[in-house]
């Protein structure tokens, strides 16, 4: 795990930092190193990402504020054990995930300060925390990416619950160690019970088995060399290899699956104050810049690709209108802290 970014802060909040550095690496370095910072007044953001996305609303938000943003990012899931390993003395002042189980994890342990609903009514309901301790800034969809050059749209399934059958053994590719897979299997324990699930999640585990990754970039990049046939990702993964290589190094496509069925899913990213911050008008700020018109116009002209969440601002050109989606029915709040799906994929052998 990552040390924690260069922080230069307030007194107070410095010292409170300071002793969990010391407590997390038992060693005087830390705190040598943390009585020689020195003071400010800098805004922690935890950042679970798209660093270049992020990167570009920092610069903006720091232009527009003059308040100084110190990053550090990471998967989601460290960020969020990381922030209930620290508490109370956590030295983040906002985190910023790529699907709401992480937040709802925090959330669940008290570590959210509500948002004001100034901040809150800038999405539609269903895109932010029932109780007002998160707020979504995008949404992204799972769909099918598949190898053109070896399958055909008609060959394709229309139900998640086929990728566990024999047909697919050897060609689909896995990445489940990625936290976009826990919705998907959320979804699917939801909509046909946990027995089916973990049975569906065995034969994911079979038939992925030689295509197995670390993340959906190189799910989608093993599909578009013909390595493998097909998977399961959200759209924007498709989205940036094709800006990435253009349309002479392009030999995959998407396909979405059946209407409402449980592999295809809605999700949000979003953003959440702590509780333990002491910057929390700052913070507030940030997270409301996040969801302005010109913090999602930023997002819909980066190479992140996914759904601004604010009226009014369109998506990137060529993807598929927000409205014209058909995910399976299932809230945020239904989606839960991801915990059930962790639980079901290591019975199945897919997670340590």
């Amino acid at each position: 795990m990552s040390g924690f970014p260069d922080i230069r802060r307030q007194p107070g909040r410095l010292m409170r930092w300071c002793a969990t550095a010391a407590a997390l690496a038992a060693g005087a370095l830390a705190l040598s190193a943390c009585q020689a910072a020195g003071a400010g007044s800098e805004l922690v953001v935890y950042n679970g990402q798209h660093p270049q996305t992020t990167a570009a609303l920092v610069a903006a938000f720091e232009r527009e504020t003059g308040i100084p943003v110190s990053v550090r990012s990471d998967d989601e899931s460290i960020l969020a054990d990381q922030i209930v390993q620290e508490g109370r003395s956590s030295p983040a002042d906002v985190i910023i995930t790529e699907n709401t189980p992480a937040l709802e994890y925090l959330q669940s342990r008290g570590l959210l300060a509500r948002l004001p609903t100034s901040i809150l009514d800038r999405v539609p309901r269903a895109d932010r925390s029932p109780r007002g301790d998160w707020v979504g800034v995008t949404a992204r969809v799972s769909v099918l990416v598949y190898n053109t050059e070896r399958l055909s749209r008609r060959e394709l399934p229309r139900s998640i619950l086929d990728l566990a059958t024999p047909r697919w053994r050897g060609k689909l590719a896995i990445a489940p160690e990625e936290t976009d897979f826990q919705p998907v299997v959320t979804a699917v324990a939801r909509a046909y019970g946990r027995a089916r699930a973990l049975a569906w999640l065995s034969g994911i585990e079979a038939n992925g088995a030689a295509h197995t990754y670390a993340d959906n970039e190189t799910v989608t990049a093993a599909v578009n060399s013909g390595q493998a046939e097909l998977g399961v990702i959200d759209q924007y993964y498709w989205f940036r290899l094709r800006a990435e290589v253009g349309p002479s190094g392009l030999h995959s496509g998407i396909a979405f699956l059946a209407p409402a069925n449980p592999g295809y899913v809605l999700d949000v990213s979003g953003a959440a104050v702590l509780a333990s911050s002491d910057m929390r008008s700052d913070a507030e700020r940030f997270v409301a810049f996040l969801d302005s018109r010109e913090g999602q116009r930023i997002i819909a002209r980066s190479d992140s690709f996914e759904y601004p969440l604010v009226s009014g601002v369109p998506a990137a050109p060529g993807l598929p209108p927000l409205a014209t989606l058909r995910p399976y029915p299932i809230t945020l709040e239904q989606l839960g802290d991801g915990a059930e799906a962790v639980m079901l994929m290591r019975l199945a052998g897919l997670l340590p």
